[in-house]
């Protein structure tokens, strides 16, 4: 089976290919879609109050574009005070906003600085991704998740960036694992697969393939 994955970047892709390798289902990015059947795409307002809002909205517009099985995946950052557990104010949440809320999107070096101040200002900051994903076969089969399984793994933000940049990923320069305190990019190529998504993916899409 066909699925395509309603998103444009290729780091995503490969992450969801890597995840579902071996199931019987073939994932395809938006480009390659399109490009099969003509298609022109267009930006979409992602205008929902959390990652699985988003999600359920991107899979919609996708399915009723290509009209083929399609499923989307949404995120949102949140942060907590290291060493008390507690969370930081409610107006420092990124959610889905990582990149700032309003018209103009931080870059990426701004996004570095923004985060780093925060570390400064705090102490040391744990950081989690929460995920949501709706998967949509055909009208009658629509499928969506949000729960635990499907989070990323909890990791901190510290105030010195690591030499290395990826454009488009500027937090992972300013990522470090818990357990061994390194930073995720002195880590093993794939280590970075468990700080934005879950390994419950796998799982969702066992149950609705029906595996």
């Amino acid at each position: 089976m066909e699925l395509i994955y309603g998103t444009g970047n290729p780091a995503k892709l490969s992450f969801m290919k890597r995840a579902l390798e071996g199931l019987p289902c073939e994932i395809i990015g938006l480009t390659e879609a399109a490009l099969k059947m003509k298609i022109v795409l267009s930006e979409i307002e992602e205008s929902g109050k959390d990652p699985l809002e988003n999600a359920k909205i991107k899979a919609r517009t996708y399915f009723n574009l290509f009209g083929k099985p399609v499923f989307s995946c949404d995120s949102g950052l949140y942060l907590w005070h290291y060493e008390t557990g507690e969370m930081l104010p409610e107006a420092l949440q990124p959610g889905i906003h990582v990149r700032g809320r309003g018209e103009r999107r931080l870059t990426d070096e701004e996004l570095i600085q923004h985060y780093t101040e925060l570390v400064k200002k705090y102490g040391t900051v744990l950081a989690r991704y929460k995920n949501g994903i709706c998967l949509i076969f055909d009208e009658e089969h629509v499928y969506e998740g949000t729960g635990e399984e499907l989070w990323g793994e909890p990791f901190l933000l510290t105030d010195t960036p690591h030499k290395k940049r990826i454009p488009g990923f500027p937090l992972d320069s300013i990522s470090i694992q818990i357990d061994s305190g390194k930073y995720y990019y002195d880590l093993e190529t794939d280590a970075l697969d468990d700080v934005a998504a879950g390994k419950g993916f796998r799982k969702f899409f066992e149950n609705c393939l029906g595996i």
